[in-house]
């Protein structure tokens, strides 16, 4: 009877693990976009996680073919004829494989070698897909241009990925959004990963609207040196604001998501509550910084690995 119990015990602790499609950051597309001669018509080196590739061009990128889910930071824009491109996400060894970094940068804009402009970006990876070129209207409002999260209906217990860290401790953050000359600001800026499973659903107007299933979330305060393999952030299903240590940014509508309704067209996505539905669609947000776009601390970056879902048997 015991040797059965301890058998038993031992098969419901039982897990599954899943590699999230190119998780394991061993495959890469290498673009190589040429900047506008008022830019300076240096050529800048994109890098997406995807399928390995080499582009040479000016040419937008597709998101999500194969089963790949990601997008990231880096991006080709074209306003008003200038093209310009800007990358914050890269790949970098670990032992025989790679891994993906992140990092927290002012990306300068110089024109016609006058007037140079800057821009704070965080080093982001994100499920979703970025619409290239990014336009004026996505240079001004990014997230105006991801259709953010990708169909998803299972039911996993926790994300599990390998990190480390560098998140200075300074209280001071910047704002830069090529308007002006940057401005310093108090603030202290973070690494965060998490993960939204919604169940969405379209109105007869095409609006989109989500409950949120599930939250996975986590915030880096401090440098992490050394890798953290095999790291687990669990999911909360629910209204996860009766549940212990809710804070306020894990919440409803803290960033302004859009997705594609059935004609086409980047919608908001109104969550509108917490539910109990069976999920259709997840979002992955890793990222460098925590702060709304063009602002965050420089010098902060997150290497990430081997990112995995984790099922109970």
């Amino acid at each position: 009877m015991l040797a059965a119990a301890l058998w038993l015990s031992m098969a419901v602790a039982e897990e599954r693990v899943e590699l999230v499609p190119y998780g394991d950051f061993e495959h890469w597309t290498v673009r190589y976009i040429a900047e506008s001669r008022m830019l300076g018509g240096k050529t800048k080196v994109l890098y997406a996680p995807a399928e390995t590739d080499t582009i040479v061009g000016n040419i937008p990128f597709v998101y999500g073919k194969n089963g790949n889910p990601w997008s990231c930071s880096n991006a080709y824009a074209k306003v008003v004829g200038i093209e310009k491109a800007s990358g914050t996400t890269s790949p970098e060894r670990r032992g025989d494989g790679w891994c993906a970094r992140l990092d927290a940068k002012l990306d300068g804009v110089t024109v016609l070698k006058v007037v140079d402009l800057k821009v704070m970006v965080a080093g982001t990876l994100f499920t979703g897909a970025t619409i290239e070129p990014v336009s004026q209207k996505g240079a001004n409002d990014p997230y105006g241009v991801i259709a953010m999260g990708v169909p998803y209906t299972q039911h996993p217990v926790a994300l599990m990925l390998d990190y480390k860290a560098i998140v200075e401790e300074s209280n001071e953050i910047t704002f830069a959004k090529a308007v002006a000359r940057p401005k310093r600001s108090e603030g202290r800026d973070c690494a965060e990963i998490y993960v939204y499973l919604q169940h969405r659903w379209e109105d007869e107007d095409g609006h989109l609207y989500a409950h949120r299933v599930a939250t996975a979330y986590e915030r880096i305060w401090n440098s992490v040196p050394e890798w953290q393999n095999d790291h687990r952030i669990p999911f909360r299903w629910g209204d996860i604001t009766t549940q212990a240590n809710y804070q306020e940014y894990e919440g409803l509508n803290q960033h302004s998501f859009r997705g594609f309704n059935k004609e086409g067209k980047l919608v908001p996505i109104q969550e509108v509550g917490y539910g109990q539905e069976a999920p259709t669609h997840m979002i992955i947000m890793i990222t460098s910084g925590r702060y709304e776009a063009f602002v965050g601390h420089e010098g902060n970056t997150l290497w990430v690995d081997n990112v995995r879902l984790v099922y109970d048997e």
